[in-house]
């Protein structure tokens, strides 16, 4: 988004001498962005939040925080990745805001927060203020799926250093969790199950292998309807990441929850590993799930064998929660109320010898 545009320049001086416009900056662009943008930011405010678009930072009011015994700030920060290419290259520049609040969002609420607020940060090659206002409204459209408010960011142009349909996005958000439900490695025990959340898709990881593998190598075009996808290429890459931020503190809410994992970069065994504990293991079964159709496009059509696969994408599997065996009834029909598609796709296992902190076993279903 952006609630400055932070650049200036006069309009007086020599008219033959060196200019910001004529380096490639279009002041009056980066204005009309913002208008575009402020109808899209105010339906994620929060009444925590104070002001609005214009000021040097966004405002929010931590009194709200007060009922708090001894409140945790969670932040994160990331991007969308090499996905940005793709919205390039189809002219849809709205759903990757919705990739860039998952992959912030998600994080965050992985060890039980809230998520609060998030800002964002755009960079272009030249701002063409429909599209940066597009971009915004898919961040915050985003952002009331997830909860929280879009308090501010910046949009930077980089005439010279990008070229003029280039961009890059990425945001930071935070979130609080009280101190005494903090989710994590310290809750979990052996004999606890691993509850899958379905992906909608690739998410925003692995586009590399999956832009070189299905565009350069195979030289497939995004306007290609393919048959296993029922859309085209296009689409199913540009398919929006999956937000479970609301869904993950309903969980929280309804069943007892030892901690969560966001699958990622590195896939699901190595994001898995992050939050089992020394002496304990997450034993993964595959035959319990049935990877989307894009998944064996890319491993077919790349030749990729299925543990580079796993390495790097997702496999249908967005979002882990690691609940007691007790909980498991009321946990999946708390999803299903919700409409996330789940199940139980493992357990937590006594851990010997060398063995990894997560691991997947067995052949896919299907």
């Amino acid at each position: 988004m952006s609630a400055v545009f932070d650049q200036s320049t006069s309009s007086t001086g020599n008219p033959e001498g060196a200019s910001y416009a004529a380096a490639g900056v279009d002041i009056e662009a980066g204005d009309r962005a913002v208008e575009l943008m402020k109808k899209w930011v105010k339906k994620t405010q929060r009444p925590e939040v104070l002001g609005g678009l214009g000021g040097f930072a966004g405002l929010f009011d931590a009194s709200a925080l007060k009922h708090y015994e001894r409140p945790l700030l969670a932040s994160a920060t990331d991007g969308v990745g090499t996905k940005v290419d793709i919205a390039r290259r189809m002219g849809v520049y709205d759903t990757i805001g919705h990739d860039l609040v998952a992959m912030v969002m998600d994080d965050i609420v992985v060890c039980g927060a809230e998520p609060l607020f998030m800002t964002d940060y755009i960079c272009v090659g030249k701002v063409h203020p429909e599209r940066v206002a597009a971009m915004v409204k898919g961040i915050a459209e985003g952002c009331v799926l997830a909860g929280c408010a879009l308090v501010g960011g910046e949009t930077a142009e980089h005439p010279g250093l990008l070229g003029p349909d280039d961009f890059d996005v990425a945001g930071a958000g935070t979130g609080v969790v009280e101190a005494d439900r903090l989710l994590g490695a310290e809750r979990i025990q052996e004999g606890d199950a691993v509850i899958a959340l379905a992906a909608s898709g690739l998410h925003s990881n692995g586009y590399s292998l999956v832009r070189h593998v299905l565009l350069d190598r195979a030289k497939l075009g995004l306007d290609r309807h393919i048959d296993e996808l029922g859309r085209t290429l296009g689409e199913e890459l540009l398919e929006p990441t999956k937000i479970y931020s609301l869904d993950c503190l309903a969980l929280i809410r309804t069943a007892e929850v030892h901690a969560f994992s966001h699958v990622t970069g590195g896939g699901l065994a190595a994001n898995l590993a992050r939050v089992i504990p020394d002496g304990l293991r997450a034993v993964v079964d595959r035959s319990t799930w049935t990877p989307a159709p894009v998944f064996d496009l890319v491993g077919k059509t790349g030749d990729v064998e299925r543990l580079e696969l796993e390495k790097t994408l997702n496999m249908g599997v967005g979002m882990i929660a690691i609940v007691p065996e007790h909980s498991v009834d009321v946990a999946l029909a708390a999803l299903a109320d919700r409409g996330v598609e789940a199940w139980v796709a493992g357990e937590i296992t006594d851990r010997t010898g060398h063995e990894t902190g997560a691991a997947l076993v067995g052949d896919y279903a299907g």
